[in-house]
Formats: structure tokens, sequence, C-alpha cells
């Protein structure tokens, strides 16, 4: 026969529950043997009256303890058995409910063990909230990480918001915090409550393993299957695992912002829900030719003037716009379409929101608590530290989770610079150097490296993209070759070079003609994006549009060349919507795009060449398939600066396959313009930015040329052209 527990051992404990400072309440509460009976403990503070309803039958009454502990000792049994608890509350209010505390836990021990080693990969099948059957009971399964505090409990709608009720159990040494709830369902709104270990009050946080929350500014986690839609697209996935050689592929990308890519003026000047923008937004980018839709960060975050930039909850698509399989929905018909998505992510920091991870459990948990590393002053952020195995798991395995659970085929990856580097928009005594001394983030560089190879091990069909805007060396190189491992790398000097020399009025222009020639001297040692973003028509910019010089007509054309002469360029394609049609005004994102514009011909015919742009590039593998290999590039005048004339061939892979690209980007015509050719014979005209369907003038070479056998600009034949003013215009052989 078992020894009775030790009654002032026991009250001890319970004065630990009553507290909410017991780390393990489970161990007090519940049903457990003792001596040669079993007792049955529940804490319901503010109840009247509890009986225990055995599944054996009968109805035990329960005798109050102390602060709210109920017990009753049940003599003849000496295992566990199920239960149900009535409950009577002032004014003969009785409800009936099994206790959470007569479950075991739904954590194992090889989670928590991968779980603190930094090694489980699906961790979001484990942390957070989880719909599931325990012991044959419906309910909620809740798991947090907080190592540090004295005490967690899971609040929300199904207990008043009371932290007394259902106070949770840690899982050993691991910092997780774990508590089934029967009977709580999908869309129950909750909370977790943390008291810190140095005292203080209690801390209400969100969870961040939620896949839903509330509607900002309300900021709930919010329970949800993840496991309820239907995809459709598996055929698209199929595909997508065979492109393992996305460098030689064609990508031309269109940046949305959701919320204001096109609203829905006629209800209230709203955003277009996920299920309204999926067929419009497909149909769009399909008819102009994209290959894919990428979206500014569509994870949960607090301010909407953030972009989504300062996230708060990873795991859940921003319930502005819908349900989380709302946007399921729109991936999949983007799929179905025959269209990519490609998601913002940012690992680089986090808000400092109450309610989010900064001091999570009362201490810096997911950030350095040093100022100087956790702390990133461009963005009042903060900065998330790498070198913790926990932080590591929790971002890595967001990453996969945008891969696996909603079928994302990319992610681009925010700020990379800001991540490399110990002294970013940090001035002297302002950061901590390395273990050497250096400026290089050790931490973050490990960290990358292992998100890179830990996506194309799981999923060799998807990129990563960074957004890294200094010279760090071998960016999308292999790990296995000392890179960081992405895939592609947006070329922010190839940007920055090309916008300011096309903001330039033509006069000035032979005078800066090496800001078009020079990007050519390292653009194959990475495999690069070119982006004209969201970043580049903000904060005073102005519009694509508007930083073209001239009057109307010279804007257009300049804008129409600038197109032609980056869909020319090696380097993947990426622009921010309303840059496809001309959109005058600096983007707004309370706003929706000004698609009126387009009932103009000249914005029309912008439009209309971005179409033709994307549907030439990706028909003529010349354009794309050698994008990182120097075969792939020849100058045939990069030095016609006075003329304002530049010319190249691109070439494929396959040989003899290429396309001639000139651009006079001077208000000039240039008639008999002599040009070097590859070949002797027949050239089709590929594209004119001239052409009067886009809004030009209609100068022009009648669709084709035929070749002189004059050798010029080191090529075996010639063409006497005529080039339009502020045009490009692209040949290959027909």
């Amino acid at each position: 026969m078992r020894k009775p527990a030790d009654r002032a051992q026991v009250d001890a404990e319970l004065q630990r529950v009553v507290e909410l400072r017991h780390p393990e309440p489970h161990s007090v509460l519940g049903v457990h043997p003792d001596g040669d009976a079993v007792v049955v403990r529940a804490y319901r503070p503010e109840a009247v009256a509890i009986h225990v309803l055995p599944e054996f039958g009968g109805k035990v009454p329960m005798q109050h303890r102390t602060g709210g502990v109920f017990e009753a000792r049940i003599n003849g049994r000496t295992e566990p058995f199920s239960y149900l608890l009535e409950v009577e509350y002032p004014g003969k209010k009785v409800f009936t409910l099994r206790d959470p505390y007569s479950f075991l836990p739904t954590i194992g021990e090889m989670d928590l063990y991968f779980a603190g080693e930094g090694r489980h990969e699906r961790l979001w099948e484990r942390m957070g909230a989880h719909l599931l059957h325990h012991n044959g009971v419906k309910g909620t399964s809740f798991a947090v990480w907080a190592p540090t505090a004295r005490g967690v409990s899971v609040v929300g709608d199904f207990n008043g918001w009371d932290g007394r009720l259902h106070a949770m159990r840690r899982m050993g040494s691991s910092g997780i915090w774990e508590l089934f709830v029967p009977e709580v369902g999908e869309g129950t709104r909750y909370k977790f409550e943390i008291r810190p270990g140095h005292g203080g009050g209690p801390l209400l946080k969100a969870d961040p393993f939620a896949f839903r929350t509330e509607t900002p500014p309300a900021t709930a986690s919010v329970v949800h299957d993840l496991q309820r839609y239907a995809w459709g697209d598996s055929a698209w996935l199929e595909a997508r695992g065979k492109h393992v050689d996305a460098a030689h592929h064609p990508w031309s990308v269109y940046e949305v912002h959701l919320s204001s890519w096109r609203r829905v003026v006629e209800d209230g000047d709203r955003p277009m829900t996920y299920r309204e923008l999926a067929p419009e937004l497909s149909r769009y980018a399909k008819e102009l030719g994209f290959t894919h839709v990428e979206l500014l960060p569509v994870s949960e975050h607090p301010y909407g003037g953030s972009w989504g930039y300062q996230v708060g909850g990873y795991y859940a698509p921003t319930a502005r716009f819908g349900h989380p399989d709302d946007f399921r929905y729109l991936v999949d018909y983007l799929h179905q379409e025959g269209i990519g998505i490609i998601v913002d992510w940012v690992p680089g920091h986090f808000p400092r929101d109450s309610h989010a991870l900064g001091q999570f459990d009362g201490t810096a948990l997911y950030e350095h608590a040093d100022p100087r590393q956790g702390s990133q002053p461009d963005w009042g952020t903060l900065v998330f530290n790498f070198g913790r195995n926990e932080v590591r798991n929790f971002l890595i395995a967001n990453a996969l989770f945008w891969l696996e659970e909603y079928h994302v085929d990319g992610l681009r990856v925010d700020a990379v610079a800001s991540m490399l580097y110990l002294d970013y928009s940090r001035k002297h005594g302002e950061w901590v150097p390395n273990r050497w001394g250096g400026r290089e983030n050790e931490e973050a560089i490990q960290f990358l490296r292992e998100l890179n190879e830990t996506l194309r091990r799981k999923h060799p069909g998807v990129v990563v993209i960074a957004e890294e805007s200094t010279a760090w060396p071998k960016v999308s190189q292999p790990v296995s070759e000392g890179g960081l491992g992405f895939t592609f790398k947006w070329n922010m000097g190839w940007m920055h070079d090309t916008l300011s020399y096309f903001s330039k009025d033509a006069v000035y222009r032979q005078y800066h003609h090496n800001q078009l020639t020079f990007g050519l001297l390292y653009a194959f040692s990475e495999h690069f994006m070119l982006p004209l973003s969201h970043d580049e028509v903000v904060h005073g910019k102005g519009s694509l549009y508007g930083r073209m010089p001239g009057d109307a007509w010279q804007k257009r054309a300049n804008l129409r060349a600038l197109f032609a002469w980056m869909w020319a360029h090696p380097g993947k394609k990426l622009l921010f919507m309303g840059g496809e049609f001309g959109q005058p005004a600096e983007w707004n994102h309370d706003k929706s795009l000004d698609w009126h514009l387009l009932q103009d011909p000249g914005h029309k015919g912008i439009q209309k060449l971005v179409g033709d742009l994307n549907r030439v590039y990706r028909d003529v593998p010349a354009l794309y398939d050698s994008d990182s290999e120097p075969m792939g590039f020849q100058w045939l005048q990069p030095d016609a600066s006075a003329a304002n004339v530049l010319a190249f061939v691109r070439r494929s892979r396959t040989p003899g396959r290429h396309v001639v690209c000139v651009a006079n980007l001077s208000p000039v015509p240039r008639e008999d313009y002599r040009v070097g050719f590859p070949l002797h014979g027949r050239y089709v005209e590929l594209v004119n930015t001239d052409a009067g369907e886009y809004g030009g003038s209609g100068m022009g070479n009648r669709g084709q040329v035929h070749t002189e056998a004059t050798g010029w600009d080191g090529q075996p034949a010639s063409a006497v052209l005529t080039l339009p003013p502020l045009s490009v215009v692209w040949f290959t052989p027909g």
C-alpha cells in the first residue's frame, strides 16, 4: 500500500498553486494515488461547491481545502481514472467540465530535445495552439517557451481571461510550458499570461506560434486548425520541384502591397480580401506576363504603416485581408493560373510592442540583452539573438512553415546587410565587435547559411532572395564554397546607378555614361535580381515616372526605355506595382493605385510594353538562361557616350541564339547609325519602345533589318539602323 502524502508538504505545494508560481501544477491538481485511495484536487477560486463525477458513476462532493483549492478523497481506488467536474458558482450557476489537470503532456521527450538543440524543423507542430483529440477528448493543447518565468497561464475566451484557472506546467529544463484544455475549439481567442521570474506584474503576450490572430489593432491569438484546407496545386508543386536551376529560368516578379494594390472604393475604400484579390491579381499578373508575384510581408504586424516589415506574428497571415485559409486560397489560385508567389520575410528585427516578442518572459529572450546588439537604431526595433538555439530554430522553422503550410515558392529576406554587420547604422562605441575584433556578425552569418542549406535540402525548387546592399562576397554562392547560399541577390548597385542616370536630363547623360556600363564589371559575380522595388517610390523619392526628365511625352519615353534596358540587362527582374503603367504619384500605402490612368493611351502604352517585354523575355532564352555567366553578354558599343547610345549582345547557352539590344537615350533620333551584329543575314525587331502602340513616335526599322558583310564593333557583320529618340530596340536572327 502506498504511503499517504504528507499533508504539510501538500499544503505548501497548494499554496504555490494559489500564488501562481508552481512550475508543475499537475503534480498536485488532478487525480493522484494517496495510500489506499485516490485524491482529486481542483483549483476554482470563485467556486462555492464542486462535485467529482467519476467515469464509473456517482457524484462525490469536494471539500474546500485552501484558497480556492477543492479536494475529494475516493476510497477503494488506487489508480487514476477519467472524470468530470461539476462546478457551482454564486447565484447557483453550475458548469460541468473536464479537468485539464487530468491529462498527460502533449509534447514528447524527443520534441523537447530537438527544440533545445535548435534542430526541430517542424517546431510549429508542437508549439502554440493545436486542436486535437487527447485521450479521446476534444480540445486544444497549448505550448509556449518562457524559460525564466516563475509561472505561465493560458487565458482567453474560455476562462474569462483569468490567469488563475489554467496555469501551465513547465516541461523540465526545456523552458517550455504546456497545457491541454478540453473543449476549447476553432476560433477561440487566447494569450499567455507570463509571470516574470524577477517579480512584478504579469505580462500578457500573444502566442509567437499563433496560426491566426485578431484583426489589428486587436492583438489576441486565435485557435486555428491548419489541416482543413484542400489544396489544388499539386501539378504546380511537382513542376516546381524539378526546377532546381533557378538561374537558368526566366524570373519576372511583380511586387505587390496587398492593402493598396486595388481597393474597393464603393465599399468604404477598403482593401480587397485575399479571396477578392485571388482572381484579380492572378488575371492581371498573367495578362502582363509576370512569372511571379512577390508580396510585401503578409505575416501579422501591429502597425500597418510599417508595410509589414515589423512583424508581430511570424506564423500567421495578417487578418487584415481575411482568414488564414483565405490566404491559402490566394496562393492556390495563383499556382493554378501558372503564377508563382514569393513573400517578403523579416528575420532581421521585430517590433517592441508589449504584446509581441520583446522581453517575452520578462527577460531578453528572443533579442540580445545588450542594446548595442539587440536594438536596431534605424527602425526602433529589436534584433534577434542568432546565437541562441531556440531563436534560430524559431526562425528556420518559420521559413519552412511558409513553404510547407502555405506552399509559397520563395522568400525574399529583408535587410540582410543589417544582419551581417555588427556596426550597421551604429556609431563608434555603439556596437560590440566579434571575438576577433571585427564587425562581421558571425552568429547571423551562421544562421543564414543554416537557413539556406536547410531550405535547399528540404525544398530544392524554392528560392531564397537576399536584399543585401553591400559588397559582401558570395551572397548567392553555395555554402560549400564559402557563400551564404542564397539563390539570388538584389542588385542594389545596378538599381542606384541606373535610376541616377535615367533621372538626368539627356544633355548631361554623356557625362554619366559609366553609370550604365559599370555594373557589367560585377554583373556575373552573383546571381542577381534587378529590383525597381517599393523602396524607390517612397519617402519623397517620387515615382519612377516622376523621376524621368522632360515633358510628359519624354517621361513616358524614358520610362519605356528604362524598362526595355532593364529587361535586356543580365539579371532577373522585379518591378513594384504602379510602375508598369507609369503612375505619376509617389506610392501611398493607404490609397489604391491610380488605375484610372489606363484610360490615357500614354499610360496604357507603358503597360502594354511591359506585357510585351515579359512575353518576349520568357520566349527568348538568350535573355535569361545565361544571366550569371560572362559568355551571356558582350558589349558592342559601350563608349558612344557623346551620342547617348549603348549596344550589346545577349547570348544564349544554346549556340547561335542571341539578342542585340541598342539604346538611344538621347531625345534626338539617330538615322543611318551603324551597329555591329554577330551574323550576316536577316534580323527581326523583337521590341521597339518607340512603337506607336506604346505611345511612341512610330520611328523604327519596319520590323526588320538585313546586315551587311561589313565588320563593325568587333563583329563580322553590321547594319545601318534608325534609332528612335529615347528608345531601346531589340533584334534577333530571323
